[in-house]
């Protein structure tokens, strides 16, 4: 079943009702002039089971901590927004497994050679989709094959940012309307902003099945800044984020990069995880695939097998 994404960016009064998500809009409660029917009806109420992100998008939004609860327990992720209207903040249950302590044993107990087997598999199969994701828009990507195909245990030659540097400079003319070479940069001008909020509700989904699998999202197989609680997430993701990039240059096609991402664009974004992409040699919703990733890890963990399991391009 492919969990709804749900955005609020209006204010809004979100609490628990029977164990559903019920919605009630302040500025038509104390709207004096429409009629009690009307205010009734636009009352919208949301099972819990169905819902797997949250984004809260509004400073007037008050949501319950009995709704917050049941959105933890069924290992929703709550996500919240800054004044610039980008992610800023993401809520995770503590506990997602229910075998999670010997899950936990796994993680801390796999040998640095696994871990940097595993990280070259990731960035093998990042360089491979972005090679795809070159070709797929007819643009040479010749350099790249060598790359994918020689990548070192733990990345030790660094062709994860060999092939970025060209990967962003081919794909400047879909990125951008005129002939200026993106540069890919956190707090660099658009459409850097586009990839940051597709790559954030990325790294939520991806965190939410991490901790669904019973592992630990903390402790990742590169990624170790002791400041970031998301570094394992940070790690699985990055095959996935061709398939952001693709989004992002569809986007990109019909409109100008604007610094202020409009409601029409942020639609189209919150729509990744439930996007189709082909993992195993089937076609599956991005959430239910991110899923399959972090099970394949636990598997790698435990030795019962050799290969992380990422989406293709």
């Amino acid at each position: 079943m492919i969990k709804r994404t749900l955005y609020f960016g209006n204010p809004a009064y979100l609490n628990l009702s029977n164990a559903q998500l019920m919605v009630r809009l302040p500025e038509v409660e104390k709207n004096e002039s429409l009629p009690e029917s009307f205010k009734k009806e636009a009352i919208a109420t949301i099972p819990i089971e169905d819902i797997g992100i949250v984004v809260l998008d509004h400073k007037q939004i008050t949501i319950t901590q009995a709704l917050m609860e049941a959105l933890l327990d069924n290992n929703v992720v709550l996500i919240t927004c800054n004044s610039t209207h980008h992610p800023s903040g993401l809520m995770m249950p503590l506990s997602g497994n229910t075998i999670q302590s010997e899950r936990f044993r796994e993680q801390i107990s796999a040998s640095e050679p696994l871990k940097k087997q595993l990280w070259a598999q990731t960035i093998e199969q990042k360089i491979k989709n972005q090679k795809a994701h070159l070709q797929s828009r007819g643009i040479k990507h010749d350099f790249l094959i060598p790359l994918h195909k020689n990548v070192k245990s733990g990345d030790s030659e660094n062709a994860e940012g060999i092939a970025a540097a060209y990967y962003w400079k081919a794909l400047s003319p879909a990125l951008l309307h005129n002939q200026n070479e993106f540069r890919r940069e956190r707090e660099g001008l658009p459409p850097n902003n586009y990839l940051n909020y597709g790559y954030s509700l990325l790294r939520a989904t991806m965190a939410r099945s991490i901790v669904s699998a019973g592992l630990l999202p903390t402790l990742g197989i590169f990624h170790k800044n002791r400041y970031n609680a998301y570094c394992l997430a940070d790690d699985l993701m990055e095959p996935y984020r061709p398939l952001v990039d693709k989004v992002v240059c569809n986007i990109l096609h019909e409109h100008e990069p604007q610094e202020d991402i409009s409601k029409e664009i942020k639609t189209v974004l919150l729509k990744i995880p439930a996007m189709d992409v082909i993992i195993d040699d089937e076609k599956s919703p991005l959430m239910n695939a991110t899923q399959r990733t972090a099970v394949s890890l636990v598997r790698c963990f435990t030795g019962e097998q050799r290969k992380l399991l990422y989406p293709e391009f």
